[in-house]
């Protein structure tokens, strides 16, 4: 399945996307959740309820695309845990080694935006924030000190993301704390949908780009994780508990902005692409913030 959010007359739903585009109401249809958080939150009876409504075209109700606003596929979740120098031709481009474990920081669920919302560039703050497309992975149950044999059994699915940024507060301010320079408002752009793990065959062989006003800056293969996704999982479970809807970025490839000679920041009017093989893209533009 490929679960969206969405808003009609004002009224948030679920649905899921069909292979013609079309997006059926999966929300009064037999399930009362308004958002995927709560879907998966209600565990797999749910969204099997929500794969037969998708299975039967007698169940079908369709939205009309024009009268609706598509959502980022997760809101309002509890976290959003990030996994850093996890490709091992981003750590080449920086002259790095591999890092030993993974790399942990975080966003704030206030970060995420949606497909086609404007980026909002904190022009009072800071002229270098960053783009950087990653594989994000939704998580689907409960989750403490998961081992990595079982990880996957908690995996609901994967969307695209683009964990923008702010790099002089990454790198230089804040006595070295990572989280400022990453979780500005609009700073994790979300979507199109949540596609079920089922419908990705093997999320180690996926390309993934990033395109900045139509020239590709960023083009790798998730083969290049430096941890795979159950790796992570069971890392980051020791230390605190992963739940329903819960966000994990896996990564970003060489190609960022930060890293480029001269360097290259988002700009207003910019308009960054970010896509991920079987799963789709999201396209936002940049403006200041006033």
């Amino acid at each position: 399945m490929r679960l969206v959010q969405y808003t009609r007359d004002g009224n948030q739903c679920i649905g899921a996307v069909t292979s013609s585009n079309a997006v059926i109401q999966l929300t009064g249809n037999k399930l009362p959740y308004i958002s995927v958080v709560d879907l998966l939150g209600a565990g797999e009876a749910a969204l099997n309820t929500a794969r037969n409504i998708v299975g039967d075209v007698s169940q079908h109700v369709a939205v009309d695309r024009s009268q609706i606003k598509l959502l980022s596929p997760i809101t309002k979740c509890e976290k959003i845990v990030c996994i850093g120098l996890n490709y091992k031709d981003h750590c080449a481009e920086q002259n790095l080694p591999l890092p030993e474990e993974p790399v942990v920081f975080s966003k704030f669920p206030s970060a995420i935006a949606a497909d086609g919302d404007t980026v909002i560039l904190p022009n009072k703050l800071s002229q270098n924030v960053d783009w950087e497309v990653e594989l994000a992975v939704i998580i689907g149950k409960t989750a403490k000190n998961v081992s990595k044999a079982n990880a996957m059994d908690y995996v609901a699915g994967y969307t695209v993301a683009n964990d923008l940024s702010t790099r002089d507060w990454q790198m230089k301010k804040n006595a070295g704390q990572w989280l400022l320079g990453k979780t500005f408002d609009t700073h994790c752009p979300l979507g199109p949908a949540l596609v079920t793990k089922d419908e990705i065959s093997d999320p180690y062989n996926l390309k993934l780009k990033c395109i900045l006003n139509g020239q590709v800056v960023q083009d790798s293969n998730t083969k290049e994780l430096v941890f795979d996704i159950s790796e992570c999982i069971a890392w980051v479970t020791q230390f605190f508990t992963l739940k329903p809807g819960d966000v994990l970025l896996t990564g970003t490839p060489p190609g960022v902005g930060v890293f480029r000679k001269p360097p290259v920041f988002l700009k207003p009017g910019d308009v960054v692409t970010c896509e991920v093989e079987g799963i789709g893209q999201i396209t936002n533009s940049c403006a200041n913030e006033f």
